[in-house]
C-alpha cells in the first residue's frame, strides 16, 4: 500500500484558530561531473522509494534525447520511465491534480536544464509534502556553475558530490572537459564529445585535446589500412 502524508492540525497562536498544514517533505540533490554515476545514483534511490511503498515519478529534460525519449537512462544502459519536459511548472497539469496528489517522490535527471528548477523544489516540497531528488552537473566545461543546480543546494536536505574516474590517469576526476573547439554552453553529448578528468589533466587541458585527437588519428588511420588491405585482397582475387 502506497504511503501518504497527512494533513497535520495547526494552532494560530494569535486566534486560537485551527487551520490544516501538510507534513513538509524533503530534497535530496545528487551533483558531479559527467560519468560520475548521478544518473545511476538518482535511479537506484527512486527505485528504493518504490520498493518501499510509495508512489513515485521521474522526469527529465525534454532537451536530452540521446538514449531514449521517454525513459532516463543510464551511460550503461539502464533505463527508467519518465516524463520528457521541456519545463517542470507544467508537470502537474499533465499528469493531473489527482495523480499529483498521490505523488510521494519525485525524481528529476539533467536538472540543470530546467530554468524553474528552484521555484518547483520550493512549492514541491515546502507545500505540497513531496520527496524532490535532484541530478544534474554543478559546473559546465569552463567548470562554472551550470543552470540553476547549486541554486537548490540552499533548499536541499542532503547534497552528495559524486565523482568519476579520470580518463587519463585513473584518479578521481572532479570535472567535465570539452575535446572539442565548440565554445556554446549547452552541448548535448556523450563520450565522444566528454570526458572526466582529475584537476592536472583539466588544468593541463591543450594535453588533454591532442592525446584526444591522436587517438582518434590512429583509429582513422587504422580503419584506412584496414579498408585497403580489404580492397587489395579484392583485387587479388
Amino acid at each position: 500500500m502506497a504511503s501518504f502524508k497527512p494533513s497535520i492540525p495547526v494552532v494560530n497562536p494569535i486566534d486560537g484558530a485551527k487551520y490544516h498544514h501538510r507534513a513538509s517533505g524533503e530534497v535530496h540533490v545528487i551533483i558531479g561531473p559527467m560519468f560520475a554515476g548521478k544518473t545511476t545514483a538518482l535511479l537506484r534511490r527512486i527505485r528504493s522509494e518504490g520498493n518501499n511503498g510509495r508512489n513515485v515519478a521521474m522526469i527529465k529534460s525534454s532537451k536530452d534525447t540521446r538514449y531514449a525519449v521517454d525513459s532516463v537512462v543510464t551511460h550503461d544502459g539502464i533505463k527508467f520511465p519518465c516524463w520528457a519536459l521541456s519545463d517542470l511548472t507544467s508537470f502537474r497539469q499533465k499528469l493531473g491534480d489527482d495523480a499529483y496528489e498521490k505523488l510521494d517522490v519525485i525524481g528529476i535527471d539533467e536538472a540543470q536544464f530546467f530554468e524553474d528548477l528552484y521555484d518547483f523544489c520550493c512549492n514541491a516540497a515546502d507545500h505540497d509534502g513531496k520527496t524532490i531528488i535532484v541530478a544534474g552537473l554543478d559546473g559546465d566545461y569552463l567548470r562554472r556553475s551550470f543552470g540553476p543546480v547549486l541554486d537548490v543546494v540552499p533548499l536541499a536536505d542532503t547534497v552528495t558530490k559524486l565523482t568519476a574516474r579520470c580518463e587519463l590517469c585513473g584518479k578521481r576526476a572532479f570535472f567535465t572537459f570539452r575535446k572539442t573547439m565548440a565554445k556554446q554552453t549547452e552541448l548535448i553529448a556523450g563520450a565522444d564529445v566528454y570526458m572526466p578528468v582529475c584537476r592536472q589533466h583539466y588544468v593541463n587541458g591543450q594535453l588533454v585535446i591532442e592525446a584526444a585527437n591522436a587517438s582518434s588519428v590512429l583509429e582513422c588511420r587504422k580503419v584506412q589500412s584496414e579498408s585497403r588491405l580489404e580492397v587489395e585482397a579484392a583485387v587479388a582475387i
